[in-house]
């Protein structure tokens, strides 16, 4: 079974506050900026892989603020040292979720190498990450969340996924200074 990608995004809107950062990546990113559309949206694409790199930056820089990263199968395969480091620092307010559908998607939705084969919650578990699950049924997953969002950092949930409803794709949006700046002044505005 799998989880529609926009379906998972709407149960994990209702539990994302104000001053929290969201850094998300590609599909999952154009879906979260139509479903959810706010300043503190950190816009990493153009960055493939390194979506929870930077969150870990912005974690470890706001502590007082729950960071999620909106990973992809894809983008976290490209930068898999990155579990290792995350767990190492035991930064307690960053969430790692990566929606698994085992394609590059936004790219032609060219099949990802090792396919379904891989299970990145056991290889975040593997490099410390204290908390470590994967969910490819939408109910079980819902019914988590409330303890998910309770539980501290660093935390990784593998969601598996397929496409939801479509929604554009805006790069000129996700390439434009307007959308830096929107995220750096709400960053400081709230500081």
């Amino acid at each position: 079974m799998s989880i529609a990608r926009d379906k998972a995004l709407l149960a994990l809107r209702d539990h994302v506050l104000d001053d929290d950062i969201v850094v998300a990546v590609y599909q999952t990113n154009f879906d979260w900026l139509a479903l959810n559309p706010r300043d503190l949206n950190y816009v990493a694409v153009g960055a493939m892989g390194q979506a929870s790199s930077h969150g870990l930056g912005l974690a470890l820089a706001n502590p007082e603020r729950r960071v999620f990263v909106f990973d992809g199968d894809g983008s976290l395969l490209m930068n898999l040292g990155t579990l290792v480091t995350i767990a190492g620092t035991k930064v307690t307010n960053l969430h790692h979720y990566v929606f698994s559908n085992h394609m590059y998607e936004v790219n032609g939705a060219q099949p990802l190498p090792g396919g379904g084969n891989v299970d990145f919650a056991t290889l975040a578990r593997a490099a410390g990450y204290p908390s470590s699950h994967r969910f490819d049924e939408f109910v079980t997953f819902s019914d988590a969340l409330p303890q998910l969002m309770a539980t501290q950092g660093p935390q990784f949930i593998e969601l598996d996924i397929v496409p939801g409803a479509p929604y554009p794709r805006d790069y000129d949006y996700i390439h434009s200074a307007a959308a830096r700046h929107r995220f750096e002044d709400a960053l400081n505005r709230s500081r």
